[in-house]
């Protein structure tokens, strides 16, 4: 393994983070905090408590899932895309490292940067609700899994996108409405019993069921439902990458 070319890519992409500090981790995080007051406040004043955990602390993990998908997205496709687009990328590729070791560097940059702001948003919900968390080891497996499967996934997104809006449109018309009817302000008990089994389809309650259930112990869907589900999500995501580094998808002219 080249871990000094890791190390340079990774340092690189970090250093990104920090030149655009507001965009990168202010934003999403007050975002988040401004869905937390409004809907903590409207719904939470009809809605006092759901399986015997207060509203506002209920929607906390499906809140910091919200956050933890886009932001993996967004940093890991930007990150791969931008250099497409300058032209940097054939540097990258003709340097002595391995196609895999360029996935582990941009992909693991997205997903610290997207776990940073994860856990700043974790912090900020401490001053809002009293929060509880169950399951510290679960909670911290579900955070990096998911971390490093959308950042896998933006990691394809970027290579896919042959322009701004392609890159914008999976997190926006997709992954995030998926993360709103995955369960992320409701629990998907609280349903009819047909769209119950319908909202069964969308991958994203899962994820945001086992992160649930690491915080109170209460779960949609079991807990090794939700692990397997997202190993799955995970492995895919894998196959995909290798297939586009064998392949040279536009990667190689």
């Amino acid at each position: 393994m080249n871990f000094e070319a890791m190390k340079s890519i990774y340092i690189a992409e970090m250093a990104r983070t920090r030149r655009t500090i507001m965009q990168s981790v202010i934003s999403p995080v007050i975002s988040t905090v401004l869905y937390f007051v409004v809907f903590g406040a409207a719904i939470g004043s009809r809605i006092s408590e759901i399986n015997g955990v207060s509203y506002g602390a209920f929607i906390v993990p499906g809140l910091i899932m919200l956050s933890l998908m886009t932001q993996s997205l967004s940093n890991a496709s930007f990150g791969i895309y931008f250099p497409r687009f300058t032209g940097t990328i054939f540097e990258v590729l003709s340097a002595p490292i391995s196609f895999l070791e360029i996935t582990i560097a941009y992909v693991g940059a997205a997903a610290t940067k997207s776990i940073i702001v994860g856990l700043i948003i974790l912090i900020t919900a401490n001053f809002f609700v009293p929060l509880e968390i169950q399951h510290p080891f679960w909670m911290a497996a579900f955070f990096i899994l998911t971390a490093v499967t959308f950042a896998l996934l933006g990691f394809i997104i970027g290579i896919w996108a042959d322009n701004f809006e392609k890159l914008q449109f999976v997190p926006l018309l997709i992954v995030t409405p998926l993360a709103f009817l995955g369960g992320s302000f409701y629990s998907i008990n609280m349903l009819p019993e047909i769209w119950q089994k319908v909202t069964l389809i969308n991958p994203v309650v899962y994820l945001i069921s086992g992160f649930r259930w690491s915080f109170y112990g209460q779960a949609d869907v079991s807990l090794w439902l939700s692990l397997f589900a997202t190993m799955i999500f995970l492995g895919g995501s894998l196959a995909i990458v290798h297939w586009i580094f064998k392949t040279g998808y536009r990667l190689k002219p």
